[in-house]
C-alpha cells in the first residue's frame, strides 16, 4: 500500500541523506578552521606605543644616528623597543636632521621629527614634544649624548611606580666627567643649592627626566617656562608627590656646541624667582612686611 511504500522510500533515503549532512558539516568545519588559521597573522595584536622619548634639538644632526642606535639597543634589552618611540623636536636647524631621521625610519626605527619654524627655546620644544607624544610615559633627554641612552629603560620602568623620575649626577654611584672645568662644577653645585627649597630632587638641574601624562596634565595650566630648566618647572608646577632617581654619568658632548652661556644663567635666576613666587606666594608679602617693620623701627 501507499504507507508501506513511503516508509520504504524514507528508510532508503535516510542513509544517503545522513552521509550528505556529515559531508557538508565537514566542509563547513574545515572552512571555519581555515579561516581562523588565515586570520591569525593579521589579527596578532600590535604593541601600543606606551613610552615617548623626546629630544629637543638644534643642529644635532651628527648625534641623531648614534643616539637612536644606542637607545633602541638598550630598549631591546628590556623588551621596550616595540612600545617606545623617539621624537625629535627640531628648531629648524636645516643641518640634515630631517634627512637623517628619514633614513632611520626606512631602517625600521620608531622615530619621527617635528620641525618648528616659528618657535625657539628648549623648554617650549620639550613641551611641544610631550603634547604630541603617543606614549603615556614621557622621557626627556638631550641630543648631545651627555645623557646616556642606556639609562632610558630604567627611567621608563621607574614611571611604572612613580609619577616623576630624574637622572641624577648626585645620587648613589654618581659621577661627572672629570674633564669638566672647575667653574662649571661650581655653577652646577650653586644652581642646585639655590633650587633646594623648591624640590627634594638631588639633581633638579638635570635635563634627563620623565613624568607620566597624568602629572603633565596637572602641571600644564600653570607652566610658564623661563630659561631651559623645564624639569624643575614641571616638577614644581605639577606638584609631584613622589619621585624616583636613577644615577647617571654625565659625559662630554659628542658633537655640536654647548648651550651654557651667561645669558642662560641669568634666565635661570629669573626662572627661580618665578618658581619661588609660585611655591611660596606668602614669601613676598612676608619680606614686604619685614621691610616695613624695619623702616618703622628706624623711624622711631
Amino acid at each position: 500500500d501507499v504507507a508501506t511504500t513511503h516508509s520504504t522510500i524514507s528508510r532508503r533515503l535516510c542513509i544517503p541523506l545522513a552521509l550528505a549532512a556529515f559531508y557538508l558539516a565537514g566542509i563547513v568545519v574545515d572552512a571555519q578552521a581555515g579561516a581562523e588559521l588565515n586570520a591569525k597573522p593579521t589579527s596578532m595584536p600590535v604593541k601600543k606605543i606606551s613610552n615617548t622619548v623626546v629630544v629637543p634639538a638644534y643642529k644635532e644632526a651628527p648625534n641623531i644616528r648614534p643616539l637612536t642606535e644606542r637607545l633602541f639597543k638598550s630598549l631591546a634589552d628590556y623588551d621596550l623597543s616595540s612600545s617606545t618611540e623617539l621624537l625629535i623636536v627640531d628648531d629648524n636647524s636645516k643641518d640634515g636632521s630631517v634627512e637623517e631621521v628619514a633614513k632611520l625610519q626606512k631602517e625600521g626605527f620608531s622615530i619621527r621629527i617635528i620641525v618648528r619654524t616659528n618657535e625657539r627655546g628648549l623648554s617650549s620644544a620639550v613641551l611641544r614634544g610631550f603634547k604630541e607624544a603617543a606614549g603615556d610615559r614621557l622621557i626627556c633627554m638631550d641630543g648631545d649624548l651627555q645623557h646616556p641612552p642606556e639609562k632610558v629603560p630604567l627611567l621608563i620602568q621607574a614611571l611604572g611606580e612613580k609619577e616623576y623620575v630624574v637622572g641624577t649626577r648626585y645620587g648613589k654611584g654618581f659621577d661627572v666627567d672629570p674633564s669638566w672645568p672647575w667653574y662649571r662644577v661650581v655653577i652646577s653645585n650653586g644652581a642646585r643649592m639655590l633650587a633646594r627649597p623648591l624640590t627634594p630632587l638631588s639633581d633638579p638641574m638635570s635635563g634627563f627626566f620623565g613624568l607620566t601624562r597624568t602629572a603633565l596634565a596637572r602641571g600644564l595650566p600653570d607652566v610658564n617656562p623661563v630659561g631651559f630648566k623645564i624639569a624643575l618647572e614641571l616638577y614644581v608646577k605639577a606638584r609631584c608627590s613622589d619621585h624616583a632617581e636613577v644615577s647617571i654619568f654625565f659625559g662630554k658632548r659628542e658633537a655640536g656646541e654647548s648651550k651654557l652661556t651667561g645669558k642662560v644663567m641669568v634666565y635661570y635666576l629669573l626662572h627661580l624667582e618665578q618658581l619661588y613666587h609660585f611655591r611660596f606666594p606668602w614669601l613676598l608679602r612676608a619680606l614686604a612686611a619685614l621691610l616695613l617693620l624695619l623702616l618703622l623701627l628706624l623711624a622711631h
